[in-house]
């Protein structure tokens, strides 16, 4: 059997929904067209407008091959992007069209496709190339497969739109790297859209476009931007951005209406093509050139993508869910699977911080030496309790479960250790650290200053004796928390259930905590929670839920 080596990354399929009602051909410009040189030195650019059938365009040669000696391979392209277009095919027919049964029956398969697509492009593999530079076309091929739908849930939680060109004599163009990002606060020639980059999806304000055919295109919108576009900071993380994550998602819930103008229409298209690596297509040849067209600035162009605000009651809100075991789940509208302890956030100004005031970030210092003369971009998170704080609060928790405040002596807490107060002292281990907390925000960044990294045995004699020694070469000693995290442990081991299997570690763990609090409380030392169970299994948990 011969092998498939020209690699379509942009479907044919996909490619015809984009051609004229009486033709079979696409006007297909290259961007970047090659240069020949002269012999006089002068340089002449080759032809970059062609008429071409889909067959011909958006191909490449081994893009996706991968060899095994002298053996060349390509199941990639047959049985794994064969079966994904098999799938994504009738997803995005089925969303072009207004049948609800439709957009419910292929849910997970448009989001599937779409984040496949985003990453089987060359802009999109060399983005992956540039992470991991030292894999060979193998191993890019298995990462790839690896990582190919982190980005479905977040899109899934955000809100959902269709609009459509139907009325309009401009259509939708398409691109070579179709599935494109915008934010209104990062034009293209910013550094952090440098190729083969885009703005990241979990940034507040970022949209993510992805034309179904020539005439309908989806816009994906994070929803506390949706909700106010006026965002003091769109650069900054939605809340809960996390990839490879399950949610419960109303599969119903799409803005489906909305119709635009030639002048909307003709923005859409130079946002893809100002984010298209080197080829664009699209029905005529005037489409291709939105920019004869447009006159606002890239900031502007945010208010054609935005949601009609009366649309989006569709989204948002908590959700419940009952089992027929008789357990409850609860979701927010940011996924996040336990309601949030109003005192884990803070609100913290730089503005009204003086030179002796303690510092924002909750490291107990003084905000001049402390985050004063560091930027924003390296500080950790000033909205939430740090991690010295929650260590702090955690260490009371402690000292009044088990009496020390009160002036009981070791062997009296020893002694009257129960049950009871086990589980409450995890307890409130989890409220401190709910799953969803982003744990990045609050780890210190790399500023310049030194600090150490304990891995070691986690024990009260070792980490005194091995890890206690750094703090006269470093700053800050990060160590593991000794705790077990209550939501990432099997039921039958759950602390908060079962306390009497950790009575000797309880023990253990408060004593090393005990200890530590003088270095705690001074910003040296810091216990962060172990974060593995907080990252379940990839993929979108859609559900079919009704109105409330």
């Amino acid at each position: 059997m011969s092998k498939a080596r020209d690699n379509h990354y942009v479907p044919e399929w996909y490619q015809r929904g984009f051609i004229e009602p009486d033709r079979d051909k696409l006007k297909y410009l290259d961007l970047k067209p090659p240069a020949h040189t002269r012999r006089d030195g002068s340089k002449v650019f080759g032809k970059s407008l062609f008429d071409s059938a889909p067959s011909q365009c958006f191909v490449q040669t081994d893009l996706y091959t991968t060899a095994f000696g002298f053996e060349i391979n390509d199941e990639i392209e047959r049985r794994l992007f064969g079966a994904i277009d098999n799938k994504g095919a009738p997803a995005v027919r089925a969303f072009a069209d207004s049948a609800v049964e439709g957009w419910m029956r292929h849910f997970e398969d448009l989001f599937e496709f779409i984040d496949a697509q985003k990453l089987r492009t060359p802009k999109g593999l060399e983005w992956l190339r540039r992470h991991y530079p030292s894999l060979d076309q193998n191993q890019l091929m298995f990462e790839m497969q690896g990582v190919r739908m982190m980005h479905c849930t977040m899109w899934a939680e955000g809100v959902r739109e269709i609009v459509s060109a139907e009325d309009a004599g401009t259509k939708f163009l398409i691109s070579d790297h179709p599935v494109t990002v915008f934010n209104h606060s990062v034009a293209p020639e910013h550094k952090t859209c440098a190729y083969p980059n885009d703005p990241p999806i979990a940034w507040k304000a970022s949209q993510t476009i992805y034309p179904l055919d020539r005439n309908f295109c989806m816009i994906l919108t994070n929803l506390e931007y949706a909700k106010n576009p006026d965002l003091p900071d769109p650069c900054s993380k939605r809340t809960n951005a996390r990839n490879f994550r399950q949610s419960l998602i109303r599969t119903d819930a799409f803005i489906h209406g909305r119709k635009l103008t030639d002048g909307q229409v003709c923005e859409i298209n130079y946002i893809l093509k100002a984010r298209a690596n080197r080829y664009i297509a699209a029905g005529q040849e005037e489409w291709l050139y939105p920019e004869r067209y447009v006159t606002g600035e890239w900031a502007s162009m945010g208010a054609t993508l935005l949601p009609p605000n009366d649309e989006l009651w569709r989204f948002g809100g908590e959700t419940y869910v009952g089992y027929k075991d008789g357990s409850v789940g609860y979701q927010d509208e940011f996924g996040r699977t336990e309601p949030r302890a109003p005192f884990l956030a803070k609100d913290a100004n730089s503005a009204r911080l003086r030179p002796r005031d303690d510092c924002g970030c909750g490291s107990g210092k003084a905000w001049a030496v402390c985050c004063s003369k560091i930027p924003a971009s390296l500080r950790p998170s000033w909205s939430e309790l740090s991690i010295r704080e929650r260590n702090v609060m955690h260490a009371r928790a402690i000292g009044k479960i088990l009496g020390i405040a009160e002036g009981k002596n070791w062997e009296e807490v020893r002694r009257e250790l129960t049950d009871e107060k086990i589980a409450e002292i995890h307890k409130v281990f989890r409220v401190l650290w709910p799953p969803d907390t982003d744990l990045i925000s609050l780890l210190p960044k790399p500023d310049g200053r030194l600090r150490a990294l304990y891995t070691g045995i986690i024990d009260p004699r070792m980490v005194i004796e091995y890890a206690l020694g750094s703090a006269n070469y470093f700053g800050e000693i990060l160590i593991q928390s000794p705790f077990h995290h209550p939501a990432g442990i099997n039921e039958k081991f759950d602390p908060t259930k079962h306390p009497a299997q950790y009575r000797q570690e309880t023990v253990k763990n408060v004593a090393l905590l005990l200890d530590m609090m003088p270095l705690i409380d001074a910003g040296i030392v810091n216990f962060f929670p172990d974060v593995t169970p907080w990252f379940p299994p990839a993929g979108i948990r859609a559900q079919q839920l009704c109105c409330a």
